[in-house]
C-alpha cells in the first residue's frame, strides 16, 4: 500500500507541474471559455516528439477565406523548419476589431514568444500592439500593417503597386474610355485604404477613364453583390469593375452572372481562391492580381525567429503580386502561384 500510494503522488507530481512562465502546450482545435469567440487551431514542430524552441500566434484578419488558409500554410512550412509550434487563430470576420484585440491582448496574457498578425484596423490594433511592445514580445505584421513603427518588420503585398496595376489592366480591357466601378472593403483596413488608393492613382494615367462610383463590401460576398447590383443599376453604361479582395470579388460574379453581363462587364480582382479562378476560365472574371499569402505566413514566421535568435530582420519585406489572365494561365510558375498548398 505504501508504494501505491509513492507512485499515485508521483504521477501527480508529473501531471501537474510544467515550467512557470509559459504554456507548455497551447491547445488546438479549442477556445476557453472566458477567451474571444474564434477559432484556434495549432501547428506541429518540425519533428514529432520534439519540444518546439517557440511558441508564436499567428493572428489573422479573418478565418472563412481561402486567402488565410494559404497564409496558415506558409506559417505551418516555417513553424516545421524552424521548429516553432504556431497557435493560428482570429476573428471569424475581418470586421471583428475588438475580436482581434481581445486575442492579442490574450497571447500576450499567454507569453508567447513572438505574434505575426494581419491588423483587422490600421489604428485600432496600435495600443494592442504597444501592449506587447511593453512586454517584450515581438511583433510581425502580415498582409495589413499598423499606424505604429513598433512591429520589427511589414511582411506583404505592395498593395499600391498591385492596384496600380489592376487600373492599367482593366482600362486595357474597356479600351482605355468608359466608367469604372471600385469594390474595396473594409473603411479603415490599412490594406483596403492601399488598394483604393492605387486604383486611384493608376487610373489618373488614363484621363478618358471615369471612377464613377466605390462601394465597400465589408469583406461579406453577399454585400459585394449587392454593391456591383447598385452599381450595373445607376450606371447602365458602366464597362468594368476592380474588386479588391476575394469576397468582393465573388459577390461581383454572382451579381454579372445573374444579369447576363458576362464578358460585358470587364471585371479585374485581387486575389486567387478556387472560385475567382473558376470565373476566371469562364470568362466573368478577365484578369486577378494575384498576392503570395504562402509568403507571407512563412516569411512573417520566419522574420520572428530571426529577431528573437539576434539575426537581422528588414523593416518592409514586399511578397509580391503577378496578374493572372487566360493568356498566362498554364505556365508553370503560375499555376505554383495559384496552387499553392497542393504544391
Amino acid at each position: 500500500m505504501k508504494v501505491l500510494l509513492i507512485r499515485l503522488i508521483s504521477v501527480l507530481v508529473i501531471c501537474g507541474c510544467t515550467p512557470s512562465g509559459r504554456q507548455e502546450n497551447v491547445t488546438s482545435g479549442a477556445v476557453p471559455e472566458t477567451g474571444p469567440p474564434a477559432v484556434a487551431q495549432s501547428a506541429a514542430p518540425a519533428a514529432e516528439g520534439v519540444k518546439a524552441a517557440y511558441e508564436i500566434a499567428v493572428i489573422p484578419k479573418g478565418l472563412a477565406h481561402l486567402f488565410w488558409l494559404t497564409v496558415k500554410a506558409g506559417a505551418e512550412e516555417a513553424a516545421k523548419e524552424f521548429n516553432a509550434h504556431i497557435t493560428w487563430i482570429g476573428p471569424a470576420k475581418e470586421t471583428e476589431i475588438a475580436q482581434q484585440i481581445n486575442i492579442v491582448e490574450d497571447m500576450i496574457t499567454k507569453k508567447v514568444d513572438a505574434i505575426v498578425m494581419a491588423a483587422c484596423d490600421k489604428d485600432a490594433l496600435v495600443d494592442a500592439i504597444q501592449q506587447a511592445a511593453t512586454a517584450k514580445i515581438p511583433v510581425v505584421t502580415i498582409d495589413s500593417g499598423v499606424e505604429s513603427d513598433v512591429p520589427i518588420s511589414f511582411v506583404a503585398t505592395d498593395n499600391i503597386a498591385g492596384a496600380k496595376s489592376a487600373a492599367r489592366e482593366l482600362a486595357k480591357l474597356i479600351g482605355n474610355e468608359g466608367k469604372v466601378g471600385l469594390i474595396p472593403f473594409v473603411p479603415g483596413a490599412a490594406t483596403s485604404v492601399l488598394r483604393e488608393d492605387g486604383f486611384k492613382e493608376g487610373l489618373k494615367e488614363f484621363p478618358n477613364v471615369e471612377l464613377a462610383v466605390t462601394l465597400y463590401c465589408h469583406s461579406d460576398v453577399a454585400k459585394g453583390m449587392a454593391a456591383t447590383q447598385d452599381m450595373m443599376t445607376t450606371f447602365p453604361d458602366l464597362k468594368g469593375i476592380f474588386a479588391a479582395n476575394e469576397p468582393g470579388a465573388l459577390g461581383a460574379v454572382q451579381a454579372i452572372k445573374a444579369a447576363n453581363k458576362a464578358g460585358q462587364i470587364k471585371l479585374v480582382a485581387f486575389d486567387a481562391a478556387e472560385e475567382e479562378i473558376s470565373a476566371l476560365k469562364e470568362g466573368v472574371i478577365q484578369a486577378l492580381i494575384v498576392q503570395n499569402p504562402f509568403q507571407m505566413g512563412y516569411l512573417g514566421v520566419k522574420s520572428a525567429i530571426d529577431h528573437i535568435q539576434g539575426r537581422p530582420v528588414e523593416k518592409r519585406i514586399d511578397t509580391g503580386v503577378t496578374v493572372v489572365t487566360m493568356e498566362n494561365f498554364n505556365q508553370p510558375e503560375i499555376q505554383k502561384l495559384l496552387y499553392p498548398v497542393k504544391q
